[in-house]
This record gives C-alpha cells, structure tokens and sequence, in this order.
C-alpha cells in the first residue's frame, strides 16, 4: 500500500465532513446531501480509506463515573525512544501516543474501564519499557470537548443540518443507562477496526445470521457506549501542527473557560485535569507562528487563566486507537 500524499479535493473534503457528523450515515442519504450519486460517495470513500487518509473509528464510552481517562507524560532516554514507541503503541488502553518538543519526550492518551486497570496493567507495562526513564501522570476530571467534534466546516448550513439530523437518529438519550450482554460486545473490536463496519461483514467473521447481528448491532449504536469519529491525517487537513497548553483556570471557571474555547475552530480537545495546571487545551494549527495569537486570544478572553506551558507535539504514532505512518495516514487499529 502507498502513502496518500496527494492533496484533498474539494469533493474529497466534503465527503469527509459529512463522515465527520454522521459516520454511520448510508451512502444514499450522504449522497442525496452533497448531491452526488451513492456509488460514487462510496467509491471516493473507499479510495481515501484505502490510503489511510481517512478512516472511522469506535471506542468504548464506559460509565462516565467509573472510566478513567488519564494523560502520562514519558520521560525517555534518546536511543530507546523509537523501541518505547513501538512497544506502547501495542497497549491497547494506550489511544494516542504522541512525541513532543517538551522534557516529557512522549505524551499519552489513556483510557482505562477503573483506576485499579490503570495502575494494575497500563503502569507495570510502562514500568516494563526499556528506555523509560520515569513518567508523570494526571487524571482528567472533567472533558469538555474532544475531537470528535473538530470540523472541516467544508458544507453549506443547510448541508450539515440535514447531516445532523441523519446523526441524532442515532443517537441514545441522554442520561440513558444500557448494559449490552457479551453477544453484542462481541462486535466492539470490528467496530474499532472500521467504524462503517456492516452487519453482514460482521455476521460472516462471526458465524451468526446476519438478522440477528443487525439487531444487535442497531442496539450497540443506540445505546451510546461507544463514540465513532470519522478521522483524517493531520497532514492533510490543512492544519499540520498541534500544540497543547497547560494552564490554570479559577475554581468554578472551567466550564465557563470552556463554552469560551469552543467559539474557536481550531480546537481539538478542553479538559480538566488533576495535577500542577488543572486545565489542557489542545488545538491544530496552520503553523507554530499561530501559537502566539492563540496565547493573546486566550489571555484576552478567558477571565484568570494562566497559561503555564505550551509543547508544541513532533509526530503522533498513534490516534484514537489507530497507529500511524510517518506521514500521519492511519495504519492499522490496535483493538483489545
């Protein structure tokens, strides 16, 4: 398989927009949207995704109360660095993984279903790495945004309007409270793999009647326990750098500070956090010469917030459970 290094198109940009509303949408609501035939949206779908510059993907919501979404800042020594990076992208509670500008040579997105899975299996696998020379975690307290909600803003209004109403069909109420037995957790890792994934595919891996996969497979989708985000390389997207702050926001400001930030396009990520700065935003960016416009936006416009550091991140090795070829174009899922 080649690299994708061919620049998007504008019909490209709007198929992944829509994807990026509603990434289970069926091709001929997608087409009937961007006013193309459903052969076509599927076959210009299946060319991206088979250069992984786009991709969809799942993963496991858990109980907000009971999941642990964490972040570990990895100290490395130089020669083990690519050796650290290989071993930890094959974690699967480990869901991105990217190297910095910063003393903490790599930065992690975790997600575990307890504290207790955190420090009983992804910190000894850690601890087990040869070339870590130590690591510093924090925990997130509350997301605000996350990246599944970054945009192209390609379409019309009215386009993405009628996306978003193919997508709150889908949707679970909020406050809904699902437990799936095993026979439908059973298609979370295809769903991992390819977040489009058919019940018929699914059936046939499976060895069960594809009626009976499509009814568990609409339960999973409404349920709400998995998020789908459709993804593209960041190298094709337009804004090929990303830089994340950490800062300190006023107690009781948060969610304030929050609802400010997500005015902004460029924003990827807004969490709460334990530790020395109590608040992370993450952002992509069209170059590092953006860095300082955002950091007066910030000041100007987020009462009390004091930005203690900025990293600006080198490469990613892996997104959202998915590790990545150098040039940011998806590889392949790493599934549990």
């Amino acid at each position: 398989m080649t690299n994708f290094h061919a620049p998007l198109s504008e019909e490209d940009l709007a198929l992944i927009h829509a994807l990026q509303i509603a990434p289970r949408a069926g091709w001929v609501d997608v087409g009937t949207v961007l006013g193309v035939h459903p052969t076509s949206a599927a076959a210009r779908w299946d060319r991206l995704t088979e250069t992984g510059a786009v991709w969809v993907t799942a993963h496991r919501m858990g109980d907000p109360k009971a999941v642990t979404l964490s972040f570990i800042g990895v100290d490395c020594t130089m020669e083990g660095q690519a050796g650290a990076v290989e071993a930890l992208c094959a974690v699967p509670e480990i869901i991105t993984l990217e190297q910095t500008a910063s003393s903490r040579a790599l930065w992690l997105t975790v997600i575990t279903e307890s504290m207790a899975q955190l420090s009983g299996d992804v910190v000894p696998a850690l601890r087990a790495i040869d070339g870590v020379l130590g690591y510093e975690v924090s925990l997130c307290t509350r997301q605000h945004f996350n990246g599944s909600s970054w945009r192209l803003n390609v379409l019309s209004r009215a386009q993405q309007q009628q996306m978003q109403v193919l997508s709150r069909a889908a949707w679970a109420p909020r406050g809904t409270s699902v437990h799936l037995p095993q026979s439908h957790l059973d298609l979370l890792p295809f769903l991992t793999r390819d977040g489009r994934a058919s019940a018929a595919a699914m059936a046939r891996e499976l060895g069960r009647a594809p009626a009976t996969v499509q009814r568990q497979l609409n339960k999973v989708v409404a349920s709400g326990i998995v998020s789908f985000r459709c993804e593209m390389a960041q190298s094709l997207s337009g804004y090929p750098i990303t830089c994340q702050w950490f800062a300190k926001v006023p107690a009781g400001q948060h969610e304030t500070a929050a609802s400010t930030l997500r005015q902004l396009r460029n924003v990827r990520f807004i969490a709460s956090t334990t530790g020395q700065s109590n608040f992370t935003i993450i952002m992509w960016l069209h170059s590092v010469a953006d860095i300082m416009d955002v950091e007066l936006t910030l000041t100007q416009n987020i009462p009390g917030i004091e930005l203690q550091e900025s990293v600006v991140m080198l490469a990613c090795a892996k997104r959202v459970g998915w590790t990545l070829r150098p040039d940011g174009t998806a590889l392949e899922a790493v599934t549990p």
